[in-house]
């Protein structure tokens, strides 16, 4: 129960914030056009966004969800696991403009360098201690990097790269506030060495200054990531 106390936290500070600055904190996503459109998972419309389920199909569980309940499995090479509740799992946030993630950091568990091109994120930390930073845009490329503990609060700018790194002795956990529905996430490792298809080598090898072997060693590792 305590997680969802402070998820909510996060995501009341960041509503608060926007109404404070309005000017400065317009939401990701537009305006809804009616009270709700619930997310209607049987229709196969390509829209910006879903399809509107019928309103008189539309019950009160539509608008709730248990997504953030449990701990995500850091069984893994990063010692991460990320739990979203955007739009894809919860349906009901369906043009409402915001969203959360729940993440479970392992002792030295490491939420790689990543980005969300549709929304800033706020980050509260319910448990542990973090590492927390962003990188600004070019030509400046100038790190923030502060470390948090439990109750203390990180925000990160929209589509800047930005990480968290657990510091502390032992497992951690953060919830996070967006103000999209759908803010997406790619991760800059496995955005240049993983993608599909592939990028071609020689891309790799000029931007990066590494050699072709490099390039077939690092895929090799990011696949196991």
């Amino acid at each position: 129960m305590a997680g969802f106390l402070w998820m909510r936290l996060a995501i009341l500070v960041f509503v608060a914030t926007a109404a404070l600055h309005p000017q400065r904190s317009l939401a990701a996503d537009e305006d809804p056009l009616q009270d709700f459109c619930v997310k209607d998972t049987t229709q196969k419309l390509h829209v910006n966004g879903f399809p509107c389920k019928d309103s008189a199909q539309v019950q009160a569980s539509d608008f709730a969800s248990d997504s953030l309940k449990k701990p995500g499995n850091t069984s893994n090479a990063l010692g991460v696991a990320v739990t979203p509740a955007n739009v894809l799992t919860f349906g009901g946030l369906n043009t409402q403009g915001v969203s959360a993630a729940r993440i479970d950091f392992a002792p030295h568990g490491l939420n790689p360098p990543h980005v969300h091109p549709r929304a800033p994120e706020i980050l509260f930390l319910a448990k542990g201690t973090l590492l927390v930073g962003f990188v600004t845009s070019t030509p400046d490329n100038k790190l923030f990097a502060q470390t948090i503990k439990a109750g203390e609060l990180f925000i990160f700018p929209r589509g800047l790269v930005h990480f968290q790194l657990n510091v502390g002795y032992g497992a951690a956990v953060a919830f996070s506030a967006f103000n999209s529905q759908n803010p997406g996430t790619s991760q800059v490792v496995k955005a240049l060495f993983a993608s599909t298809p592939p990028i071609d080598d020689a891309v790799l090898e000029k931007a990066l200054q590494l050699n072709a072997a490099d390039v077939q060693r690092l895929r090799s590792l990011i696949s196991k990531t």
